[in-house]
């Protein structure tokens, strides 16, 4: 069985950022994916990606696979859809080595980068399914400028919720925010900072119960989770901030994950607490997650990943 110096699980911006990287540094690396793109790949209007002004999610996926594929040549392997099942380490010779396992295969390696991401905890009420990303959408660095001008909802209670109501209010005519219950998750400092904004408006023990609207959203349906009343809030565009599920699954017998399922990492190098594991974008527990930034932890992972292998 081949000894790759590196294998890159993910496709989405932090997985072929280091694929690229690897790729101009020589490493001979595997990257496996079940495919290319990460979580804006269903966005039909990505305007934050550095260097391209608008963007679809599709297109994107579509220039990430053509990037790496014009550096690979004889240094980077692609394992298009195949799914990461399980990793574990193994002795191989003298030399600790990864094990990495897929629904098609098995490969070892010196060191890896998990770029898996995650998924967006969707919203589970009648019209949700049928309104996705018809004005219903779980990305506003992705889609938030579409509804400049206008008055807008966000579902969550946590930090996302209040810092994507902090970036619409730069540009929507008004925000309001819809809490189930009647405490935050978000930090208290993050919510006072908001509450002073005049445009945005917090309602709390308000439970979603359905979208309404024809082609695209018009409305939705709350319930007050106090006195069982049904109100109705008249908007185009609905933002749902309700959590993020790790990809992270497949490490949980190699890696210690936190209680919400990230991969804690050293944020100045990317490390993991296993030597010879680094993690990158959504999937760790850094406090911002974006195409962007996972994009540059990755990066930063795959640099300190080469002095690894190569600095003694």
């Amino acid at each position: 069985m081949n000894l790759y110096d590196l294998i890159i699980i993910g496709g989405g911006p932090a997985g072929v950022s280091a694929g690229v990287y690897a790729a101009r540094k020589r490493l001979k690396t595997l990257l496996i994916a079940p495919e290319f793109g990460g979580q804006s790949i269903v966005s039909e209007g990505i305007e934050n990606w550095i260097g391209t002004v608008k963007i679809t999610g599709a297109e994107l996926a579509e220039n990430f696979k053509k990037h790496l594929q014009a550096y690979a040549n004889d240094s980077v392997t692609i394992k298009e859809g195949e799914y990461v099942t399980d990793m574990s380490r193994t002795p191989l010779d003298t030399e600790n080595a990864f094990k990495v396992l897929t629904d098609k295969g098995e490969y070892k390696s010196k060191t890896v980068l998990i770029a898996t991401g995650a998924s967006r905890r969707k919203l589970e009420i009648p019209g949700a399914k049928e309104f996705d990303n018809k004005g219903l959408t779980y990305c506003a660095s992705c889609d938030g400028p579409l509804f400049a001008g206008q008055d807008v909802v966000v579902i969550g209670g946590g930090n996302a919720a209040f810092e994507t109501s902090a970036q619409l209010l730069a540009y929507c005519k008004s925000v309001t925010l819809l809490n189930r219950s009647q405490n935050f998750r978000a930090d208290e400092i993050t919510i006072a900072k908001l509450k002073t904004n005049p445009k945005f408006k917090i309602i709390t023990n308000a439970l979603p119960k359905e979208i309404k609207g024809e082609q695209f959203v018009k409305s939705i349906i709350w319930e007050d989770a106090v006195t069982k009343e049904n109100h109705e809030i008249q908007t185009p565009g609905i933002f749902v901030e309700i959590g993020l599920i790790p990809t992270t699954s497949f490490a949980k017998n190699i890696l210690e994950l936190n209680k919400i399922g990230q991969i804690p990492t050293d944020p100045r190098t990317q490390q993991t607490k296993v030597p010879g594991i680094w993690a990158a974008g959504d999937a760790t527990d850094g406090l911002y997650h974006q195409n962007n930034i996972a994009s540059g932890d990755a990066v930063k992972a795959l640099e300190d990943i080469y002095l690894h292998l190569h600095v003694k």
